[in-house]
């Protein structure tokens, strides 16, 4: 009785254990369908001949693409096998799943979770498979049937000679419309040519038409040929899925600019309004500071010759603002690249641009300084010329040698500048030179020795008069300075050398002793130029 006893325990046991590991295997199935339908489902296209048939689903451990592929051999495989009939493809139930098969040779199983995919019942959809099976076998075996090879073989040479026929007749319509277009348009290019003050070619506008229309040309040969190589490789089913991942390899991209395209319109829509909006405000700034350095709009303390450069900052400002709004509806803006190369671009700017703007910041500060415009006599350090051109980076000047000096504008602000046209426009500007006369000459006769050399100076106002100065007392010589009001500043040096010449001229007349640059002692013959000898000849000349 105990013994008996004992093993309806160890059954009862067994029982409870089956029960408990069923029950606690339905729940974590259950709670393994919820994932799969929560989570986004793994989905691949089971395939026959490049085929899309139907799309199964997968599992972590078992991904969607290798049960498709294993589905597609077992298709294939039924296919091959002429014992099977197409008719031979059954559903069998087994419970929780059914499996389809192909007489004994199982195919795929499918579960719930492949019926929630489509929205209904997996039975309903083993329903569906298997008609798109049996059609598929159907298919696979008529395509490699010999008749059917036969003639597929044939449409091939068909195509192929139509193909040529195609490619002569292009070949032909293309050349006629070149020659038409070539008769029509040539009056016209030449046309332009004579418009354009030969600045635009008609040699360079046919090298673009040719370039344009060969490339036409290849372009229709190519899609051709592409459209004949996809008809005749569909033609033969050992070739029909590479034909279908060939065209899908040109269409794939192909669609997705499209899509991308018309995804677009909206943002290139909103691009084009800003960049019209930009421009028309553009044109209207510049037509305010056109009048306003033509002085047809007068602004307080506002210089006209500053009116166009401050219309460059301010068309600046309204380029950057309306770059900085249409920034995120540029296609691409938002990718990882677009973003990489913007940085790239900014540390590059930043990095090899400081002279850059530090120049064009420097130009701006002379232009709005007015310490010079084009045309005026400056002199910065130790040079000196006519300014020809004042860019935002450099600055250009004339010497009186007609040389070009060209001088960055971040130097040029910490450099001193004298002006000489500025102040010679207000009023004459005040020319002078130094002498160094020994004590023993009366200052009144120096005085009024150096007033007649400028007197005798053509560039020399007369009024005011020129008038001396005695810079300084020093070791062996009184400097008297000569100061002349000019207006010529265009031809100073021409004036300083005459001034010169009628200097030692007049002390020379005088019998007046020059004793600059240095002088050392009193000398025995007094250094000055007989009369006799003001016009000596050159020695060639004697």
């Amino acid at each position: 009785m105990f013994n008996n006893l004992s093993v309806l325990k160890k059954m009862w046991l067994v029982a409870y254990l089956v029960t408990y590991s069923n029950i606690t295997f339905s729940q974590q199935l259950e709670n393994s369908n919820q994932t799969i339908q929560q989570a986004t489902p793994d989905v691949a296209w089971v395939t026959l001949d490049g085929v899309n048939l139907f799309k199964v689903r997968g599992i972590s451990s078992f991904p969607a693409k290798k049960r498709a592929d294993n589905i597609s051999n077992h298709i294939k495989d039924a296919a091959s096998n002429e014992a099977i009939a197409s008719e031979d493809v059954r559903i069998v139930e087994n419970g929780d799943h059914v499996s389809i098969y192909a007489t004994n040779e199982i195919i795929m199983q499918l579960y719930e979770p492949d019926g929630a995919l489509e929205g209904v019942s997996y039975k309903l959809v083993a329903q569906t498979i298997r008609l798109k099976i049996i059609e598929a076998i159907t298919t696979y075996r008529y395509e490699r049937s010999a008749p059917v090879i036969r003639n597929n073989a044939i449409h091939a040479v068909v195509a192929t000679v139509v193909l040529v026929i195609i490619l002569l007749i292009l070949l032909w319509i293309i050349k006629r419309i070149d020659k038409n277009i070539q008769k029509r348009i040539k009056a016209r290019i030449e046309a332009v040519e004579n418009i354009s003050f030969n600045l635009i070619r008609s040699n360079q506008i046919w090298k673009i038409f040719h370039v344009l229309f060969r490339s036409l040309k290849i372009f229709l040969i190519v899609i051709t040929f592409i459209f004949f190589i996809d008809y005749i490789l569909k033609l033969f089913p050992w070739t029909k899925a590479f034909s279908v991942y060939a065209l899908n390899l040109i269409l794939d991209p192909l669609k997705i600019i499209a899509i991308a395209f018309f995804n677009y319109i909206p943002e290139i829509i909103f691009l084009v309004f800003i960049y019209f909006f930009t421009k028309y405000i553009i044109q209207l700034l510049k037509l305010f500071f056109i009048g306003v350095e033509q002085g047809g709009i007068i602004i307080k303390d506002f210089r006209p010759e500053t009116s166009m450069p401050t219309f460059k900052v301010v068309k600046l400002f309204i380029i950057a603002f309306a770059a900085v709004i249409s920034y995120p509806y540029i296609p691409g803006s938002d990718s990882v690249a677009f973003k990489g190369v913007s940085v790239f671009l900014g540390v590059l700017f930043s990095l090899g641009s400081s002279s850059f703007i530090g120049n064009t910041i420097a130009g701006y500060s002379m232009i709005y300084r007015g310490a010079f415009k084009k045309g005026d006599l400056i002199k910065v350090d130790e040079q000196m010329g006519f300014v020809e051109d004042q860019k935002l980076q450099v600055t250009r000047l004339r010497s009186f040698k007609n040389e070009e000096i060209i001088i960055p504008n971040s130097s040029l602000i910490n450099s001193k500048i004298i002006n000489y046209t500025n102040r010679a426009e207000g009023s004459a500007l005040l020319i002078h030179t130094t002498v160094g006369i020994g004590y023993e000459t009366p200052w009144r006769l120096v005085d009024a020795m150096l007033k007649l050399a400028a007197d005798r100076t053509e560039g020399i106002l007369k009024e005011p008069a020129p008038f001396v100065l005695k810079k300084s007392l020093d070791d062996f010589a009184v400097s008297f300075e000569i100061n002349g009001y000019c207006i010529d500043v265009s031809n100073i040096n021409s004036i300083y050398s005459k001034l010169h010449d009628n200097i030692l001229d007049v002390f020379n007349e005088n019998d007046v002793q020059i004793m600059t640059p240095s002088y050392r002692n009193d000398p025995d013959i007094p250094k000055v130029v007989p009369v006799d000898k003001w016009n000596q000849p050159l020695a060639k000349e004697k």
